[in-house]
């Protein structure tokens, strides 16, 4: 198994990063990563204003997958999240949904023991190990910061990024490159406040490519039981949209459906969710139920 030091981190993603790793296909790639303060905060007591938000969202990599070429779709993984015995979660007036309700910040730490998240003395919250940040390099000459999300990945925030599931990323430039962080032990759909909670860790996927699949614009999640698609845009509205569209359009092409019978099935079977709302692009999903693609 190959492993990449969360030492070796990038705050943007773009061809122009130097891969810190070269790995074929098939290959299984152990990522250390940090919080997304980059581990800044280490007590409640810490000024939050004060934190170098320049090393927001730190993402480790990039790693270069070897034979990924632009059309291609990079496969991932994802078999194993470890997180951290305590991580942390904010309140402020500076960011999240409801901040024009709050008069100040609060930075609350909060252990992790036998898969619980201990919130307080009576409130445990099961937890939901999840990547927040994973992309791959937007097309050449773009930059995008590792805090945003859109058609090459990155900060997606979506919760069902989960052990055991699989991750499609159309691929942009050669070898994609590749780069993981922001895990979350737990966080709800939405992310109201701008943060779950926030935990440093290791996340263990292994990669694969399928040729030829041009047709897929946007990250793709599957689970043993759903297909989803995920969009990112600044208006929420247009991001539900593509990806109704871009499920709509996947179901044509793979499984040869009439678009008449698409349409009545999405609307009756496929659940639209909004993943967050605090990056500067919101990010949807739409999940479609397996077993009626046969």
């Amino acid at each position: 198994m190959f492993k990449v030091s969360k030492e070796y981190s990038i705050y943007s993603m773009n061809a122009g990063n130097t891969p810190v790793l070269r790995v074929p296909a098939k290959s299984q790639i152990e990522f250390e990563t940090f919080d997304c303060f980059e581990n800044q905060i280490s007590s409640e007591n810490d000024e939050f204003g004060g934190l170098d938000f320049s090393r927001v969202n730190p993402a480790t990599g990039p790693v270069y997958i070897e034979g990924a070429e632009p059309g291609d779709i990079l496969v991932v993984k994802i078999e194993k999240i470890e997180v951290a015995n305590h991580g942390f979660c904010v309140a402020s007036n500076s960011m999240g949904v409801i901040a024009d309700l709050l008069d100040s910040y609060t930075i609350k730490v909060i252990p992790v023991e036998n898969d619980m998240a201990l919130f307080n003395d009576t409130i445990r919250l099961p937890i939901n190990k999840m990547i927040g940040v994973i992309g791959v390099a937007p097309k050449d000459g773009e930059d995008i910061a590792t805090g945003v999300p859109d058609y090459h990945g990155g900060n997606m925030d979506c919760k069902e990024i989960t052990e055991g599931r699989e991750l499609h990323l159309p691929v942009n430039v050669s070898g994609a490159l590749l780069a993981i962080g922001d895990l979350h032990a737990v966080m709800a759909d939405g992310e109201i406040c701008g943060c779950g909670l926030e935990i440093p860790g290791k996340v263990t996927i292994s990669v694969d490519i399928i040729k030829d699949k041009k047709h897929i614009k946007n990250p793709m999640l599957f689970s043993d039981t759903h297909i989803m698609t995920i969009a990112s845009h600044v208006d929420l509205d247009i991001a539900m949209e593509m990806a109704v569209s871009d499920m709509a359009k996947y179901l044509t092409c793979e499984y040869s459906f009439d678009p008449k019978e698409v349409a009545m099935l999405m609307s009756m079977t496929a659940d639209v969710r909004i993943c967050q709302v605090v990056d500067p692009k919101k990010t949807v999903r739409v999940e479609f139920p397996k077993y009626l693609c046969r």
